[in-house]
Order: structure tokens, then C-alpha cells, then sequence
């Protein structure tokens, strides 16, 4: 079930007129004489207007109790502003039946009504995959008005985004809000939610699980396991996970956040210096933004290290921007 609100203007009109109906005065049965024999002509006027009154209080009647019983079925609340709230049963009715996209102007239909996208009327060559009649060139206006009067709010709503969208750009807002939730890294935690929130509960509730640190300045890990570390002071955490290969590991480093800009870039410096064999093997790179940890190997951003330098010492220094320092 989606909701989306529809908003329009309003001269007025048909509410003062409504409400001037429903403030009609029933004739009282002790007037005069001189009042009950008004004109016929009369008498039909006050018969329209009682019934039509009788009629909006009965459809408000019915509406009120459909709300009581159902609330899901209909969710219709009108605003001073003619702002309309109202909830889809069905919300694949704004998008495209043939690609599932989300409708956008232009719109198109054929002679027997069916919708199509721009995009999908180039792809089915002008041709309703459902009819087979011509499609392409006859624009669904009322389609179009909807869509474009239509916004919708954001997925991350219960995260605590208030932004409100058209219907067609949900997705590529999705994308880029700050709100995206954003899941525990400590194994076994369930905990879902807004990015700062999971760093308040990651400082909460698993202290002793994680490894501090400061900005710029570096910190030794293990490259055997999986290691979360969260920043002091603003809590910021990074996962340094570890997965085995044939005689190496690959490391990659991540940011428990969405890919927002509001939440910046971060970045890690990387040394591993092994017991027995003279060297290091250094790596410098820009972290990837990720909301939920997969333990699954990447495909890239990662660093490979020999199984036979993982004996020694590894250290990473972690810093906001791009890591020129050194660990």
C-alpha cells in the first residue's frame, strides 16, 4: 500500500456553496400561514435543498463509518490548502505495465486505453503489446495530470526523512537519502536504522566490541578476522573484513553509512609488515559508503595479501577526505 498526497487549487466555490446547503434552515411547522402557502415554485426549491443536504450528511455518515471499520480501504482527508491524502491499494497503477517503471510525462495510450511510457513505445515499435493496436501517439492528459500533481513520501520515512517526492523520482531519491537505514555490523545484532542512530547504538551496546580510534591517526588490527572499529568522538564505524583465498586474504574496508553526501568521504591507509620476509605491503584507498555488511568476496576495492605475510604486524590509518599520512 503506498500514499501519496495530491495537491490543487481550490477558487472556493464549491465549498461555500456547500456549506451554504448544509446551513439551510428546515421551515418550522409553527410558522404563519402566510409562510406555509409560499409558491409551489418555492416549496420545490426548499425540497432540493433539504435533500441535498440529507444527501451530503448521509455520504459523510457512510464515509465516517467506512474510515471506522476499514481505515486501509479509504484515507481521504481534505486540508484548507485542497491537499489531498490518499492511500493506493494497488500502487503499480502509476507505473508502466510494460517496463514496471514509474510513470513520467510524456504518457502515451492506445485506442483501448492501455498506458505506456515513451521509453517502451520506441521499444515495442509503437505497438500495445496488449492489443496489438497502435500506441504512441495519443497522450493520457488525465494520466499526466495525476502523476504530476502526485508526491509521495520517502521510503526512509521511519527513519526520519520528511521529504516528499514526485512518484517518479522515489527511486533515484532513494538512492542518495541520508536516511537510508543502515544495518549492525556486530555479528548477531539485528539492530536497523538511521546511520547516526546505529553509531549511538554501536557505541551503546557493544563497547567492548569494537576498536577505537581517531582521524589520522593509526591504529594496529588483526587481518584474521572481521574487525569494527568506531571513531571517538562523532562515531563513525568501519568494518575491516578479511576473506580467505588460496594462500591470500582480501581485505576491504568500509563505512557503515549511505552513500549521501551529507555524510562525506573517508578513507584508510593500510600496512602489513611480516615477520620473516623484509618489506611491507602497503595499501591506500577511498573507502565505499555500504548499508549492510555481505559476506560474500568482492569483486573490487579490496586488497590482496599473502597468507605468509599475515604472521606479522598490520596497521590502518583512518581519515575523513583522501589519507596522506602514514601508518
Amino acid at each position: 500500500m503506498a500514499r501519496f498526497s495530491i495537491s490543487g487549487g481550490d477558487d472556493g466555490e464549491g465549498s461555500s456553496n456547500h456549506q451554504s446547503r448544509k446551513r439551510q434552515r428546515l421551515p418550522s411547522i409553527d410558522e404563519d400561514e402566510e409562510t406555509a402557502g409560499s409558491s409551489g415554485e418555492e416549496e420545490e426549491e426548499d425540497d432540493c435543498l433539504i435533500e441535498s443536504s440529507s444527501d451530503d450528511s448521509y455520504r459523510e455518515m457512510l464515509l465516517e463509518e467506512a474510515t471506522r471499520i476499514d481505515p486501509v480501504i479509504s484515507q481521504i482527508s481534505s486540508s484548507k490548502d485542497s491537499s489531498l491524502s490518499v492511500s493506493l491499494l494497488d500502487p503499480d497503477v502509476l507505473d508502466c505495465p510494460i517496463c514496471c517503471e514509474p510513470l513520467k510525462v510524456p504518457i502515451f495510450q492506445c485506442d483501448n486505453g492501455h498506458l505506456a511510457c515513451s521509453v517502451c513505445c520506441t521499444k515495442v515499435r509503437n505497438i500495445c503489446p496488449s492489443c496489438t493496436l497502435p500506441v504512441g501517439y495519443i497522450r493520457c492528459r488525465a494520466m499526466e495530470k495525476v502523476i504530476e500533481t502526485s508526491r509521495v513520501s520517502c521510503p526512509n520515512a521511519k527513519y526520519g526523512c520528511k521529504e516528499k517526492m514526485l512518484y517518479g523520482n522515489r527511486f533515484s531519491h532513494e538512492k542518495l537519502c541520508v536516511f537510508g537505514p543502515c544495518s549492525c555490523p556486530v555479528l548477531n545484532c539485528n539492530y536497523i536504522g538511521y546511520y547516526k542512530d546505529l553509531n549511538s547504538h554501536v557505541r551503546a551496546k557493544h563497547k567492548d566490541e569494537v576498536i577505537p580510534f581517531v582521524w589520522d591517526v593509526s591504529v594496529t588490527i588483526r587481518l584474521d578476522k572481521t574487525t569494527i572499529l568506531q571513531e571517538e568522538k562523532e562515531g563513525e564505524v568501519m568494518v575491516v573484513q578479511v576473506f580467505r583465498g588460496l594462500h591470500v586474504v582480501y581485505v576491504v574496508v568500509s563505512c557503515i553509512a549511505p552513500s549521501a553526501r551529507e555524510v562525506g568521504n573517508f578513507s584508510y591507509y593500510l600496512v602489513t609488515v611480516p615477520l620473516a620476509v623484509d618489506g611491507s605491503l602497503v595499501q591506500r584507498s577511498m573507502m565505499k559508503n555500504i548499508q549492510k555488511l555481505r559476506n560474500e568476496q568482492p569483486e573490487d576495492g579490496f586488497m590482496v595479501i599473502p597468507s605468509y605475510m599475515l604472521s606479522g604486524s598490520s596497521r590502518i590509518l583512518l581519515g575523513r577526505g583522501r589519507a596522506y599520512g602514514h601508518a
